[in-house]
């Protein structure tokens, strides 16, 4: 037997590595808690061949390392100059809700509709119009979509009955009463007898 060999032989009795989006969402906020601002800086080369952008692969196991290097830099990019990790919460749909100002946030911005139209309408992980997203996020002072959820709905992002295009437009697009947070609420009725 050849070396090759061995090691083709190797490769097909070794475990599959599977994704820990929830690892690499801990080892981010720890690099902002610790002050490693200079592997968050290599995160945010959109180039992913520096060895943060490969540490970060790692957490994707076999199949999401491209898409895990593509995540620490949308975090690296949203969190350039703070000192404090956010984790973020909800869905990209419900954080797109938060873009906007004064006259307007979410579905009552037209900027905010059009970006989030331009994700929703992409057949393959639309990167460029995500980043767009997360960096809105960041200049209206709003919190991201959480980190952990965000690479879970772009593993399943073709999957056409996880269905993530449509939700992130649902969630956008429902009112804040009858969100999903809403929907998590004891919920009290009035008595109307009187």
């Amino acid at each position: 037997m050849t070396e090759h060999s061995l090691s083709a032989g190797a490769d097909q009795e070794r475990p599959r590595v599977p994704h820990d989006s929830v690892a690499l969402t801990a080892w981010l906020t720890t690099l902002i808690r610790n002050r490693e601002y200079g592997t968050l800086a290599e995160l945010r080369r959109a180039k992913g061949d520096t060895n943060a952008h490969i540490r970060a692969g790692w957490y994707g196991g076999d199949d999401h390392r491209d898409l895990f290097e593509r995540m620490a830099f949308l975090f690296a990019i949203y969190h350039q100059g703070r000192s404090t990790p956010s984790y973020g919460h909800g869905s990209l749909g419900a954080a797109a809700r938060r873009i906007g100002d004064g006259t307007g946030r979410g579905p009552d911005n037209p900027g905010a509709q059009r970006l989030l139209n331009r994700v929703v309408a992409s057949r393959h992980i639309p990167w460029r119009h995500l980043q767009h997203t997360v960096t809105r996020l960041r200049s209206c002072e709003q919190p991201p979509p959480s980190w952990t959820g965000l690479a879970e709905d772009l593993i399943n992002w073709n999957d056409r009955k996880a269905r993530i295009a449509y939700w992130w437009s649902v969630e956008f697009h429902t009112p804040p009463a009858q969100g999903r947070e809403a929907q998590n609420q004891p919920t009290t009725r009035k008595d109307t007898s009187s």
